[in-house]
C-alpha cells in the first residue's frame, strides 16, 4: 500500500487565519497551549514522554492493538481514544497514533448521524460514536501530524464536518487512568489545534465528495482505496508562538 501521507490528490484544508480567531477561542487555545507543554515537561522529568507513559505497563508493544486495551473512556463525558501503531512499512514516519471518538451521549444537542446511503443505527444508541480527529506521533512522543479517516477506518458512524466541528469543545477525559498526564495532554490537544481540525475536517468531507463522484459505483465510506481523507503537519511550539503574536497584536 502507498504511503497514506503521500497522496497529493487530497483537498488541502484551509490554512488557519489567526485574525480571525475570536478573542475567547484565542485565550483558550493558548492556555491549551500550556497544559499540553506542561504535560510534556513533567513526563520529561522523569525521562518519560506522552506514548512511553501510556505504554508502559503493557507486556509488549504489538501492531494494530489498543492502549490501553478496552481504550480510555470517561463515562461523564462520554469522550474515548486509543493509540496504537500500523506495522512499519506503513507508519509514514510515525511511531503510532491516537485516535479520539465521542459518543452520542456527549454530543451537542441536535447532532444526527449523516443519512448516507447505507447508513445503519446501532443496536445501542450510544454506539453511534464519531471519529473527532487522528493525531500522529513520532518515535520520541511528540506530536508530528493531524488527520482524519475514512469511515471504515474505524468503524464510526459518519457525521458531516460541521457536526463534528460542533463536538469538538464536548470532547475531554476529566479522570485519572490509565494516566492522567497523558488524558490531560490529549483532551488540550483538541483545543490547541481546534481551528486546523476544523479545516481538515471540512477537507475530509471535500475528499469523501470527490472520490464519490469519480467512483459512483464504489460505496465511497466502505472504499479501502481511501484510508486517510485529509492531513496536517503540526509542531506545538510553532502553534504556540502564532497564538501569542496574535494576541500581542491585538493588546
Amino acid at each position: 500500500m502507498p504511503d497514506a501521507f503521500s497522496r497529493t490528490d487530497l483537498p488541502v484544508p484551509e490554512p488557519v487565519d489567526f485574525s480571525k480567531i475570536a478573542d475567547d477561542r484565542l485565550a483558550e487555545m493558548r492556555d491549551a497551549a500550556h497544559e499540553v507543554v506542561e504535560c510534556h515537561r513533567i513526563l520529561a522529568n522523569t525521562n518519560d514522554n506522552i506514548v512511553g507513559e501510556l505504554i508502559k505497563d503493557t507486556e509488549g508493544f504489538f501492531e494494530w492493538d489498543h492502549y490501553p486495551e478496552g481504550d480510555v473512556f470517561d463515562h461523564n463525558t462520554d469522550s474515548q481514544f486509543y493509540y496504537h501503531a500500523h506495522p512499519q512499512e506503513l507508519r509514514s514516519g510515525e511511531h503510532g497514533h491516537f485516535h479520539t471518538f465521542l459518543r452520542p451521549d456527549g454530543m451537542p444537542s441536535g447532532v444526527r448521524p449523516a443519512m448516507v446511503p447505507d447508513f445503519k443505527m446501532p443496536e445501542g444508541e450510544n454506539e453511534a460514536l464519531s471519529h473527532l480527529i487522528a493525531i500522529s506521533m513520532d518515535k520520541f512522543g511528540v506530536p508530528i501530524r493531524l488527520f482524519t479517516t475514512n469511515r471504515w477506518v474505524t468503524g464510526e458512524i459518519w457525521y458531516a464536518a460541521d457536526d463534528v466541528r460542533r463536538m469538538l469543545d464536548s470532547f475531554r477525559i476529566d479522570h485519572a487512568q490509565p494516566s492522567w498526564p497523558v488524558n490531560r495532554w490529549v483532551s488540550f490537544m483538541i483545543r490547541l489545534f481546534r481551528p486546523q481540525i476544523v479545516n481538515l475536517l471540512e477537507a475530509r468531507d471535500a475528499a469523501v465528495a470527490a472520490w464519490q463522484d469519480a467512483h459512483p459505483d464504489s460505496n465511497v465510506y466502505e472504499d479501502e482505496e481511501l484510508e486517510i481523507t485529509s492531513y496536517l503537519d503540526i509542531n506545538i511550539d510553532d502553534q504556540a508562538a502564532a497564538i501569542e503574536a496574535e494576541l500581542s497584536r491585538r493588546s
